[in-house]
């Protein structure tokens, strides 16, 4: 299953489900980033390679990216008990109501996508119901479309990273000149991370996303706030 070939139709899918220009609405979160740019715990480009770092090597990104894999394979297989099992899943793993959020509200948006672009889609979104986390709805779509789960992965990291890093532009703020060099910088980890994930166990599936959670919390009382989590 997990030996599928990226064609170019499988590409142009890819690079249009982790464009920018997906109308799911990813430039509106933050992830907590607005918190530590207001604490000035990240205030320099080099603050936020590192967090970018360290959220790769132990955060919930890993996470999110494992639980697509098991949604991808679940639909490959035609097992949607399992892919809603893996939706549910995710949905407990959120630690705070803003990353929950986030998750559920882009995720509900690409189904709702998938489904008007390829109404054969509709059967698998609605075996997972309404609240489908992103990565689910991504997970879907890049099984859907018969693209290679490495590429996929990589496509799901970097867009995540892509996102953060835009929000860095705007909060730091930073130069789209710096923001482009750090996304080349981390593109190593994005491919070494990718491969990591690729090879969880379930029981492997953890993370240590406390900071994080704490920014996120801490977010909703800012005194002004550019981004919804």
């Amino acid at each position: 299953m997990d030996t599928i070939m990226l064609t170019d139709s499988n590409l142009l899918c890819l690079l249009q489900l982790a464009s920018p220009a997906l109308p799911v609405g990813g430039y509106s979160y933050s992830e907590g980033l607005e918190t530590l740019v207001e604490d000035e715990a990240i205030a320099h480009p080099e603050n936020l390679k590192h967090w970018l770092e360290m959220e790769l090597r132990y955060g919930a990104i890993r996470l999110e990216a494992a639980v697509m894999v098991r949604a991808y394979r679940s639909v490959l297989a035609g097992d949607f008990q399992t892919l809603s099992a893996w939706n549910s899943w995710l949905s407990a793993a959120r630690e705070t109501e803003e990353l929950r959020a986030s998750s559920l509200g882009m995720g509900r948006s690409l189904a709702k996508l998938l489904v008007e672009l390829k109404p054969q889609i509709a059967p698998i979104v609605n075996a997972v119901g309404n609240s489908c986390n992103y990565a689910i709805a991504f997970g879907i779509a890049a099984a859907y479309w018969q693209i290679n789960i490495q590429a996929a992965v990589l496509g799901y990291l970097h867009s995540w990273a892509s996102n953060l890093i835009t929000a860095g532009v705007k909060l730091i703020p930073l130069g789209q000149t710096s923001g482009q060099r750090l996304l080349l910088e981390i593109q190593p980890l994005l491919s070494a991370t990718s491969v990591q994930i690729l090879s969880l166990e379930d029981d492997d599936l953890s993370c240590c996303s406390w900071g994080l959670s704490l920014a996120s919390m801490r977010h909703e009382t800012l005194y002004t706030r550019l981004f919804r989590s």
